[in-house]
């Protein structure tokens, strides 16, 4: 009974700390002057959730995180573009970590570039205009380069935290 109070604290936290990031990215100045490009520490701490505890608390944590974060800050809009961007997103890693073909760092990249794949049809599909998908380019980049981040992060953190059990 311990291990299972445990592992619900620590996905509390987890929660709180994905919250927590998300929201800070949003009140954070725009990286560069493109719209949309975030740096996405609260797809990392989904990311350090499946490698440490899982495919399910991984999936739970970013439901609720994306549902909590537009009732609590963005809105019901937002919800749906995060929810593209994490169902993409979410995919592309626990595929690829099934794989072992790549590092954390690669896995992050890959679902930091879906990420914004899933947004960006989403936007194109909402606003129906076909050419926004010719902005997925600049998204590419912006992808690989926060997903090397958030993928070092990760997985010096994977390599510094230890297992509850």
């Amino acid at each position: 009974m311990e291990s299972r109070t445990k592992k619900l604290a620590f996905m509390g936290l987890m929660l709180a700390v994905a919250l927590t990031a998300s929201h800070l990215e949003s009140l954070l100045p725009v990286f560069t002057a493109v719209p949309g490009i975030k740096l996405g520490l609260a797809n990392g701490v989904a990311m350090f959730v499946l490698y440490r505890n899982g495919i399910r608390p991984a999936v739970l944590l970013s439901v609720l995180r994306i549902i909590l974060s537009a009732f609590l800050f963005q809105g019901m809009f937002a919800m749906l573009y995060s929810l593209a961007g994490a169902v993409f997103s979410l995919s592309t890693i626990i595929l690829c970590k099934k794989t072992g073909w790549l590092s954390v760092v690669g896995v992050s990249v890959a679902g930091g570039v879906m990420h914004n794949a899933g947004q960006i049809l989403v936007a194109a599909l909402v606003l129906e205009n076909v050419n926004l998908l010719y902005y997925f380019s600049v998204l590419v980049v912006s992808g690989v380069i926060a997903g090397t981040a958030v993928g070092a992060l990760t997985g010096a953190l994977l390599l510094k935290m230890p297992v509850l059990d």
